[in-house]
């Protein structure tokens, strides 16, 4: 049987963020990649051209990507309204994704958007979190 003070120490050893935070969970344990990232990208650019709202992705980023997104729609909404221009849902084909696997629970990704005027990489790093995939980078190139 275990002493009072036993426990006590073994417990006082752990911090709240191991009970409470959030909990990684094994790349084995996670559903495919590909379609997430490619839903992903296809998303922000919509969201970045003014016709999506950002909240329809809050639940698959962190808190820190959707303040990062949430800074970049605001200055791409000012962009439009100084230029007076109308929103207008992007049009462009995703071309080639490259997934890869720094770590167990981790992937980094890079989408390709071709579009009219140009071609733009949006990279997204996945980490599995709380068993299941969560954005915690999304930068769009």
């Amino acid at each position: 049987m275990k002493t009072a003070k036993a426990v006590n120490t073994r417990l006082s050893s752990f911090t709240p963020e191991e009970f409470f935070g959030h909990q990684p969970t094994s790349t084995a344990e996670l559903p495919d990649p590909q379609p997430l990232v490619e839903n992903l990208a296809r998303t922000v650019m919509e969201i970045l051209a003014g016709c999506r709202d950002i909240d329809q992705i809050s639940r698959w980023v962190t808190d820190d990507v959707y303040r990062n997104l949430l800074q970049r729609v605001h200055i791409s909404r000012r962009a439009r309204a100084v230029k007076k221009q109308a929103v207008i849902r992007p049009t462009f084909g995703l071309g080639k994704t490259i997934i890869t696997e720094p770590s167990d629970g981790a992937i980094e990704a890079v989408v390709i958007i071709h579009g009219k005027a140009r071609t733009r990489a949006i990279a997204v790093r996945l980490e599995g979190l709380d068993g299941r995939w969560r954005a915690t980078a999304i930068h769009v190139l």
